[in-house]
């Protein structure tokens, strides 16, 4: 038995050895390679390293310093000049243009929108608002929810009962998502699609009963039912 055992040890011992000597042979044949290899990895790695430091954070604080005087008078409902400049800052359409592959860029893109909604440009509004990318829970959906008020001023209602209803859904939260959600029953209503119009206020109902919208839902909840019973 002693003897088995010595003999599976040695068994083994030569096939670690085998492997090692044919990991050596392969590094030793391709040994340029793998050089050349490791120095593209490094040389990558530095590259995206000196673009983030010395160009995109640069880029960002410009950026952030070129919003500042449009996010003012954006907070002031001078959506005009916040839009478009004053002659001596910046609007957010300068932002984009200058600035618009930045965070910065990119927030200017909803203040645009946003801007546009409110000075009447509805096609501009939900182009802007459509380019506007955004993880926030509260943001995002209140950039779609705005992409549905400018459809329902372009008078197409169905496509903003889309939007509000991908609204409600993007990012589920007691503030935006009922508040959606009873835009999307308005304009569902509006087209006669009294079905899902009953569904947004029933989600409403169960999911978000505490909301300002939930205390008062049940009265849409009848009128519905009435529409739906004629």
């Amino acid at each position: 038995m002693a003897k088995q055992n010595v003999q599976k040890d040695e068994e083994r011992l030569e096939s670690i050895e085998s492997t090692l000597g044919k990991t050596e042979m392969f590094i030793e044949n391709y040994k340029k390679t793998i050089t050349t290899v490791v120095v593209v990895i490094v040389v990558v790695v530095l590259a995206i390293f000196g673009v983030k430091k010395y160009y995109i954070e640069p880029r960002e604080q410009e950026a952030q310093l070129a919003i500042f005087r449009a996010e003012q008078l954006f907070e002031n409902d001078d959506y005009a000049t916040a839009l478009n400049g004053d002659g001596n800052n910046m609007g957010f359409m300068d932002v984009i243009n200058e600035y618009g592959n930045t965070k910065t860029g990119n927030l200017a893109r909803y203040y645009a929108g946003i801007c546009y909604l409110n000075t009447g440009d509805y096609q501009s509004a939900i182009k802007y608002l459509g380019e506007f990318k955004s993880k926030d829970h509260l943001v995002k959906p209140l950039a779609t929810g705005a992409m549905g008020d400018a459809y329902m001023e372009l008078g197409n209602t169905a496509e903003a009962a889309r939007c509000y209803e991908k609204a409600a859904n993007e990012s589920k939260n007691s503030f935006t998502s009922p508040m959606m959600l009873v835009k999307a029953g308005f304009a569902y209503e509006m087209i006669e699609d009294y079905q899902k119009a009953l569904e947004m206020y029933q989600i409403i109902k169960a999911e978000y009963p505490n909301s300002n919208e939930g205390f008062v839902v049940d009265k849409n909840i009848a009128m519905v039912e009435t529409k739906m019973a004629r």
